[in-house]
């Protein structure tokens, strides 16, 4: 009987090296549930340092998050640097494949930079209130004009408080292999606050994270930096261009740094 009690401590590790499908959901719940518990850890410091939310607690949850790379299997390669050597406010964009892309993320989040994300994550638990303290924008997505609003007010903090801002111009994950269309209000919201375009490209998740055949491997992921798009003396009208602009060049790096070939792709922007 007593034997009974390690069979568990035993089929944990040999699914672990039989099951492709079990190491998936595995590595999913514990990253998870790890985060879930490094925002609790979070919440208490950020309201000890901050008083509250702040764009400043950003600095905190980027210290706690950068290690669980480690934990998952994964190391980030990072090209052009010197490209965030940018003083003032400015307005990041990158591609966005999976939840993944937070540990990419706060590899290179520079300070007084937060994010904007979708409504619903305010709900999700410890995560969600730390979100909320490291003064992340949240939008509906659902409400164009309630979207738009938001825009609008945070190109004006923008400038007031000097801050940056990290968007996902594509609006949703993508794991289709390429970068799906992008939305403008990234763009508009840049050339209300003058502040320059700075483009992150995440390399394709495909050769270790694979959602529909459950795969989750080790892996590398390269974050390559572009120059930065300057946008003083722009107006709405060149919104457009601005953002085909900007996918012209993102597309062009994603498909290089994924080891992929030029082909024609999405572009109904």
């Amino acid at each position: 009987m007593e034997v009974l009690w390690f069979l568990p401590l035993l089929v944990v590790p040999v699914l672990f090296w039989t099951s492709s499908t079990f190491v998936y959901y595995f590595k999913k719940c514990f990253y998870v549930a790890y985060m879930m518990l490094l925002a609790l850890i979070a919440i208490p410091i950020c309201i000890l340092k901050s008083g509250g939310r702040d764009v400043e607690n950003m600095r905190i949850i980027r210290f706690l998050v950068r290690h669980v790379k480690y934990f998952l299997g994964l190391r980030f390669e990072i090209i052009g640097w010197e490209h965030l050597q940018t003083e003032g406010p400015y307005v990041i964009i990158s591609n966005h494949q999976s939840s993944l892309d937070v540990l990419g993320l706060m590899e290179v989040l520079p300070d007084r930079c937060t994010t904007i994300a979708k409504k619903e994550l305010l709900w999700a638990g410890t995560v969600g209130m730390a979100c909320w303290l490291g003064g992340i924008v949240f939008i509906n997505r659902k409400k164009t004009s309630d979207a738009k609003s938001v825009m609008v007010d945070t190109a004006k903090v923008m400038l007031h408080d000097k801050i940056r801002l990290w968007v996902f111009p594509e609006g949703t994950r993508n794991q289709k292999g390429d970068v799906l269309p992008f939305k403008k209000g990234a763009f508009h919201l840049a050339v209300q606050a003058q502040a320059p375009i700075i483009p992150i490209v995440f390399s394709s998740y495909s050769n270790f994270y694979l959602r529909k055949e459950k795969e989750f491997k080790s892996g590398k992921i390269t974050l390559k930096i572009l120059p930065k798009i300057e946008t003083k003396g722009l107006t709405s009208d060149d919104v457009s261009s601005l953002c085909d602009q900007s996918y012209g060049v993102m597309r062009a790096a994603f498909l290089e740094i994924s080891g992929q070939s030029q082909s024609n792709g999405p572009s109904n922007h």
